[in-house]
């Protein structure tokens, strides 16, 4: 046996090794280890995958699956030349699939262990602790998409909406909206310093940032809608704002709760600190198209009721939508018309 194959069944292995991060291998599993140099990604998959189940890791195939796919070159495992399935991997390719598997056995999220992460198509760079951007949020853009081809101000105009969105985060919403709609422009605030630079590093890598303004600004300060006013009126206000309720933000999974910001999931006692903030700001910057929120289930009769409570914001929530799991996640609001009501859209984005 030569000297890689002693080290790696000495990583993998180690009767008892249950107090390190490399000492996490099911002794099952190594039996069938291949001889000398010949250990593939399908092998090296299954035993990940075996190591991050026993340690109690959530979506244990997908987890290795990313890692060992992100270090053959690929995003994911089925897209890899079927020829790499089984061709031995090398010392150093070990040696980072080791390292990027501790990674994930410590519940570091999987799209910081790769360091990016694809949003509709945008391949973007990843980095704790801006908030990651979840599957729904897709759907949140694709309604905004919907609703901007049908702005009449817009189709056929020489430009296109101007877009504020308060939370950019990694820049997922704002870069997602300008890349779909080539005349928009938009403005992206965030609270956070992590946030601001990882959208501006994200902006240039795909090379939109001439169309956006990225501010640091944190909207539940007072007057800081002033800081706003120069480029107001705009046509669209879009956020996926904190909206964890207070209570529920320790029953998070480590995942979230040990690597994200906490700042950019707490909402506050009832998920509402940020919106209500959002809704009061509205105003003053928006002309007609209105606000569209990403929210907690809970949120649509929490934010209806509130609404009611501040007439002098002529604002009305118009549609509710449902996500892919059916859950009332999106909502669109509207500066006031008379007698106009909620309609509850049943379909999934």
């Amino acid at each position: 046996m030569g000297l890689w194959s002693r080290t790696l069944l000495a990583l993998l292995s180690g009767p008892g090794r249950r107090g390190g991060i490399r000492g996490w291998a099911s002794s099952s599993w190594l039996p069938h280890l291949p001889p000398a140099g010949l250990v593939s990604a399908t092998e090296l998959v299954s035993h990940w995958t075996a190591v991050f189940e026993e340690r109690g890791i959530p979506e244990a195939r997908e987890s290795s699956e990313y890692i060992i796919a992100h270090v053959l070159g690929a995003k994911t495992f089925q897209s890899l030349r079927p020829a790499l399935w089984t061709q031995p991997l090398n010392p150093r390719q070990l040696r980072c699939i080791q390292e990027l598997s501790s990674r994930r056995l410590q519940r570091m999220p999987v799209q910081y262990i790769l360091g990016e992460w694809d949003f509709r198509g945008l391949n973007l760079k990843m980095a704790p602790p801006v908030f990651i951007p979840r599957p729904e949020t897709e759907e949140l853009v694709e309604w905004v998409l919907e609703e901007a081809a049908q702005m009449p101000h817009v189709v056929g105009a020489q430009g296109g909406p101007l877009i504020l969105e308060v939370g950019c985060g990694s820049g997922a919403i704002s870069l997602s909206l300008l890349s779909q709609l080539p005349q928009s422009q938009v403005i992206a605030v965030d609270k956070g310093e992590a946030a601001i630079r990882l959208t501006h590093e994200n902006a240039r890598r795909l090379q939109l940032q001439d169309r956006i303004r990225i501010v640091p600004l944190d909207v539940t300060l007072e007057g800081s809608w002033a800081h706003l006013l120069p480029w107001a009126p705009m046509d669209l206000i879009v956020s996926n704002p904190p909206y964890v309720f207070h209570w529920d933000m320790e029953q998070l999974p480590p995942e979230i709760c040990s690597y994200e910001d906490p700042g950019a999931l707490d909402g506050g006692e009832e998920g509402m600190d940020v919106i209500a903030h959002i809704l009061a700001l509205a105003p003053q910057l928006l002309k007609n198209s209105g606000i569209f929120l990403e929210v907690e289930p809970r949120h649509p009769d929490l934010i209806g009721s509130w609404l009611q409570s501040q007439p002098h914001l002529c604002l009305d929530l118009v549609t509710v939508r449902r996500d892919f799991c059916g859950r009332p996640r999106f909502l669109h609001i509207q500066k006031s018309e008379p007698q106009r009501g909620c309609l509850v859209d049943p379909r999934p984005a």
